[in-house]
C-alpha cells in the first residue's frame, strides 16, 4: 500500500505557540487522514519534525509499506539525506526517531516542496494554532472525492477546490539592466507553477543587453527605458512609472537593476530588490555585481550571501524580506562566489515573491514581518 503525506510545522515567533500537521493520501489524490497538534512553544523545527512523525505513524497503522513524503522545509529534507549535518540537541531525538520509523517501510522518500505545493498541511497547522488545540478532519466519503485527474469544473461543484488558483494572479514588472538571469529564473518558476503570478512588463533600462533578447525570446512583454534619454531623474521616473500604471502591476522586481528612479508613494512596499550580499553590509552606491563579491573577498569574510529587501530612494536601503547565506571558499574568486551567491538569489527571490502574492508581508518600520 503506498500513501503520499504531507507535513508542515510551524512556530508563531521561534520559539512561541507551535503546531504540527499532517495529510495522508493514496495515490489517486483521496484523502485518508488529516490532522494537526498543537505543541505549546516550541521552534519551528521541532515542529516540522514532530510533524513528520506523526504522519509516518500515521501510515504505517493504516497498512503503508510505501510512502512519498512532500514538506516545505528544506532544512529538514537536507537533513534527513545527509547534506546537513544535525547540531541542535534538541532536533538530534527527533531525527534518529524519524530515521527509526522510515526504516519500518519498504521505501519511503522525503522531498522538498514548495508551499503552494503545500497548501492544506499549512491550513491544519494554522488552524491548530488559532484554536490553541488539536485538529481532525473526517475524510470526504469516496464517492464525493476527486481525483487528481478531475476537472476543475466537478472540483469546483463539489466544493472540494479552494486553492490560490481560483484567487487573482499578481501582475509583476521586472526592471533589468543587464543579461536578464533574475528575469528568467523568476519566468521559469511562474511557468513551473511555483509563483502564482504573471509577468506583465520587463523594463530595460539598456536597449542593447542580453536580457532584453531573452525577454523576447521568452515572449514576454518589453518596453526599453533609457536614462540617457530622459532630461532628468524626475522625466526617468515619470515614464517608468507610467509603463508601470498602464500595465496594471501589483508589484515591481529589480534583476540586476543599476538605475535610481524615485519610488511614488503608491508603490511604497511594492518595489523589491535583490542584492548579492547580506546587507546592510557592502551595499550602497557603486556595489553591484562583481564589486560586491570583490570587496566581500577583500574584508576576509567567511560567509556572503542575498538579500531581498523593499526599496526607498536610497541605494540598498529598505526593510529586509529574506536573506539567504553561503560560504566563502579560501580559493574564491569574485566569479567562484558570485555563483554560489546566485544559487541562493535563485530561491530567495521566488520566495519573496510568494509571501507578497499570499499577502503574507506587513512592514513596520524598518522590519518585515511574516505571517504565517
Amino acid at each position: 500500500m503506498k500513501v503520499i503525506i504531507h507535513t508542515d510545522g510551524g512556530s508563531r515567533g521561534n520559539p512561541g505557540p507551535a503546531a504540527a500537521g499532517f495529510v495522508l493520501e493514496d495515490p489517486d489524490g483521496r484523502r485518508l487522514q488529516a490532522k494537526a497538534f498543537f505543541l505549546g512553544e516550541t521552534t519551528n523545527n521541532v515542529a516540522e519534525y514532530t510533524a513528520l512523525i506523526k504522519a509516518l505513524e500515521a501510515a504505517r497503522k493504516l497498512g503503508a509499506d510505501q510512502v512519498v513524503v512532500h514538506t516545505d522545509s528544506e532544512l529538514m529534507v537536507r537533513q534527513l539525506s545527509g547534506a546537513y549535518k544535525v547540531k541542535s540537541e534538541a532536533i538530534r531525538p527527533l531525527f534518529q526517531h524519524v530515521n527509526e520509523l522510515r526504516s519500518q517501510f519498504e521505501s519511503c522518500l522525503v522531498r522538498h516542496v514548495v508551499r503552494e505545493k503545500n497548501e492544506e498541511a499549512d491550513r491544519l497547522v494554522n488552524q491548530a494554532l488559532d484554536a490553541r488545540r488539536n485538529i481532525e478532519e473526517k475524510p470526504v466519503p469516496q464517492e464525493h472525492q476527486v481525483s487528481h485527474g478531475a476537472s476543475k469544473r466537478d472540483e469546483s461543484r463539489l466544493g472540494l477546490f479552494d486553492t490560490a488558483a481560483q484567487k487573482r494572479r499578481i501582475r509583476v514588472a521586472i526592471l533589468i539592466s543587464g543579461g536578464g538571469r533574475t528575469m528568467l529564473n523568476i519566468h521559469d518558476a511562474i511557468q513551473r507553477g511555483e509563483l502564482h503570478a504573471d509577468v506583465a512588463l520587463v523594463i530595460s533600462s539598456l536597449s542593447a543587453v542580453a536580457g532584453v533578447d531573452r525577454a523576447r525570446r521568452a515572449d514576454l512583454p518589453l518596453k526599453i527605458i533609457r536614462k540617457k534619454d530622459c532630461a532628468d531623474i524626475n522625466a526617468f521616473s515619470k515614464q517608468i512609472v507610467e509603463a508601470l500604471d498602464a500595465a496594471q502591476v501589483d508589484l515591481v522586481v529589480q534583476g540586476g537593476w543599476l538605475c535610481l528612479w524615485k519610488i511614488p508613494p503608491q508603490y511604497e512596499n511594492r518595489v523589491m530588490n535583490i542584492h548579492p550580499a547580506l546587507l546592510p553590509c557592502f551595499g550602497g552606491r557603486g556595489m553591484w555585481g562583481h564589486h560586491v563579491h570583490e570587496a566581500v573577498l577583500a574584508a576576509g569574510c567567511k560567509v556572503s550571501g542575498c538579500t531581498v529587501h523593499f526599496c526607498t530612494n536610497e541605494y540598498d536601503k529598505g526593510p529586509i524580506i529574506v536573506q539567504r547565506t553561503c560560504p566563502v571558499q579560501d580559493d574564491d574568486t569574485a566569479d567562484t562566489l558570485a555563483d554560489r551567491v546566485f544559487e541562493q538569489e535563485c530561491l530567495a527571490y521566488p520566495e519573496a515573491i510568494r509571501l507578497f502574492a499570499e499577502g503574507r508581508l506587513r512592514v513596520e518600520g524598518n522590519r518585515v514581518r511574516i505571517r504565517r
